[in-house]
Parts: C-alpha cells; structure tokens; sequence
C-alpha cells in the first residue's frame, strides 16, 4: 500500500510526488504517456516558478537543457509600446520557456530521485472505494494487465479533462465560458526576445525557447474557432501580418520548423478542490484562459502549496481534512486575481487599459511593476500605490 498515489506526471503531478516523497512518504505516479512526450503549452515560465525549480534543486538542470534565458519583455498595444520585465522573486528574475518535451521528464527524474515510484504507460480506469472514501486507483499497465493499488490519498493532477474529478463528481464553483481559442508553431531565423502584441480582437505572442527557435502563438475570440480551424495557416498569418507587419516580415525571412498546434477548448474555472482520499492539483482543479500563460507556474505554487499543507498530517483523518480545507481556500486567496486578469485579456480589448499605459511610459519602475502583475510578483493592489496614482494624476 502506498500513502499516496498521484495520476499525473507532468507540471502539478510531478512535483507534487517529489515534494511528499522528500517527507517521506511513500508514494506511486501514474503518467498516461511516455515521456519525453510533447503536449499544448505556451512554456512560459513565471519568476515565481523559476524561483521554486531553484528551491527544488531543478533549476540548474533546466538551463543545461538549453532553454534560453529570457530577461526583456516588450507589450505592444495600439498607441502604446512598453518594455522592461518583472521585479525577481527569490532572487530569480529569469524567465524560461522550455519545450515541454524538456521540462516535463526533468520533473519526472526528480521525482523518482526523491523516491518516488513512477510508472509511465499506465491509464487509469478507475477509483477504488472504501464506502464513501477513495482508497486507490485501478489502472491498465502498458502490457495491458489490469492492476490496483491502494492508498490513503489519490491526487488527480491529470489535467482540465480530470478523471478523478469525474469519477468524484467534482463541481465547478467558479465558471465562466470560452473566450479565446490559439495556434501556435515554431520558427527558427526569428530574432526576437519575450513580445506581446495586442489589437481588437487579436493576441500574438513571441517566446523563445529550445533549439533557437520561436513560439510565436496566436489568440482569436472563441466566437472565430469554426471558421480558424478550417484554416488554420492563413488565418495565422493574417492575425500577424494585420497586427504586426514588422513581426510579419520577420516570419517570411525564417521558416516554419513544425506543423500548427492549437485548441479552441480554453476552459474558466476552479472546482470543488478535495472530499474523503482524495484532492485535485493543477489544471484538474484550476484552468483558465492561456493568454497569460500561467499554467505551469501555477502548477508548480499549486504543488507546493498543497505538500506545504499536508506537512506530516496524511495520517489523522481530521487533520488531513482540515488541512485540505486551507489548501482549498488557498485556491481562491492566490489565484482568483490572475484569474480574473487573463478573463480581461481574453477579451481581446486592448483599449480598457491603454490611456493608464501611456502614462507609465518614462517610469521605467513603474513599467516593470506592471509586467509584475502578470508575473505574480506584485498584486494588483500593490502595484496601484500613491507612486502609481500620483503619475495617473499628472494628466
């Protein structure tokens, strides 16, 4: 019997089970795939998720990967250009965007430096009940036997489509409908750095990543995905070339390296986040929008916050119970600003916070603070301070 099994081996799951097993759990991870495994993602990784892969001794392995350190972002909005990047947290203020295909089997290998039992090609099927409480997991092996293994706790870390919040019956207690749908691909022979750009009804974005190429993604209003899906490629270029010539012809002089990849299932939503033997982590509890490109990084605060919780309380029944209600109400505490924030970018209306940006222009601090915001670095709050107010003011 193990004390935990996690479903899920990528940005919440991995983690998640190298952090219990550094306290000494005893604990199984179940991956669907085999790594390395590619999968949607923006790669974008905040300075609050840096500095965790730092903490957890991940961070060095990560940039011998040769993802690209990222250290410059530019935002580009009709009649407004800003640049700077995000105040550090932790001392890190380095971002990266490493393929998936990268960073997920880094998290995975330290997971099972931890201890950790992870076994790849295995589909779960199914909870296993003791009345009213999850007790384990029930699962196809990649020869195709079926299994079962027991535990006092099961953590869905699978993802927005979450079998064992289905199986659960985890309600939705936050939603809010689709709002955009995204293609991206990848370019070599594109300089570039971290660039945003936003018009009415449209969202690109430029990051580097892996083998000197170029994420360049493009967002359309979810109400478009019939017509986008059916052309994709021309419907891309059109989003640059009407949104950024300049970008546009940066494209035309490198080359496509891979084919366009993209989803118009961009859910909102948090979930009912724990009940008897079992909690839900990362997408499986929390999705929202990509535009702001959060996912992994809240993946990472999620894994940590909720090991934080558990602490050695896994086997007192009222105390694991206590401790998954923090974590739950953690949820909202943490994330329901960025929550909130990428719904606002979603929409694909620029001109709400243009006026406020023209004014940071030549308050170089004041325009780091803002990327900030995104990042996770500065609240909301904190960053509308008397300093910010009093240039507002100025006219």
């Amino acid at each position: 019997m193990y004390d935990v099994v996690v479903i899920g081996a990528r940005c919440a799951g991995s983690p998640a089970a190298m952090l219990l097993a550094r306290q000494g759990y005893r604990v199984l991870l179940l991956e669907k795939t085999r790594f390395p495994q590619d999968t949607l993602s923006s790669h974008y990784i905040h300075q609050p998720g840096v500095a965790l892969l730092a903490r957890w001794g991940l961070l060095d392995r990560l940039r011998a990967a040769g993802c690209p350190p990222i250290d410059h972002q530019s935002y580009e909005a009709p009649g407004v250009r800003l640049d700077g990047f995000s105040l550090p947290v932790d001392g890190q203020r380095t971002t990266y965007a490493p393929r998936r295909f990268v960073l997920d089997p880094i998290l995975a290998e330290g997971a099972v430096a931890a201890g950790v039992d992870f076994r790849e090609g295995c589909t779960v099927n199914d909870l296993l009940l003791d009345g009213d409480r999850v007790a384990g997991v029930r699962y196809t092996t990649p020869g195709g036997a079926e299994e079962t293994q027991r535990a006092r706790l099961v953590i869905g870390a699978d993802g927005m489509r979450s079998l064992v919040a289905r199986k659960v019956g985890a309600p939705y207690v936050i939603e809010h409908p689709r709002m955009t749908c995204t293609y991206y691909s990848y370019w070599s022979g594109v300089p570039g750095h971290f660039e945003l750009y936003e018009r009415p009804g449209r969202w690109l974005g430029v990051i580097p990543t892996n083998d000197d190429l170029k994420l360049i993604m493009a967002y359309f209003p979810q109400s478009e995905f019939a017509e986008v899906r059916t052309a994709v490629e021309p419907s891309f270029l059109e989003a640059v070339r009407s949104t950024t010539p300049e970008l546009y012809e940066r494209m035309a002089a490198g080359k496509r390296e891979e084919a366009f990849y993209g989803t118009g299932r961009q859910e909102n939503f948090f979930r009912k986040a724990h009940g008897p033997g079992w909690v839900l982590l990362g997408d499986a509890v929390h999705h929202k929008d990509s535009i702001t490109a959060r996912g992994i990084t809240d993946a990472f605060l999620q894994a940590q916050s909720l090991t934080d919780h558990i602490g050695d309380r896994l086997h007192d029944d009222a105390a694991l119970d206590m401790v998954l209600k923090r974590y739950e109400s953690g949820l909202s505490d943490s994330f329901l600003d960025l929550y909130q924030g990428a719904l606002n970018v979603a929409e694909l209306k620029p001109g709400r916070q243009s006026e406020m940006l023209r004014k940071l222009v030549g308050h170089q601090h004041l325009i780091d603070r803002y990327f900030s915001t995104g990042s996770g670095a500065c609240s909301i709050d904190d960053f509308y301070n008397d300093e910010l107010l009093a240039v507002l003011d100025q006219g």
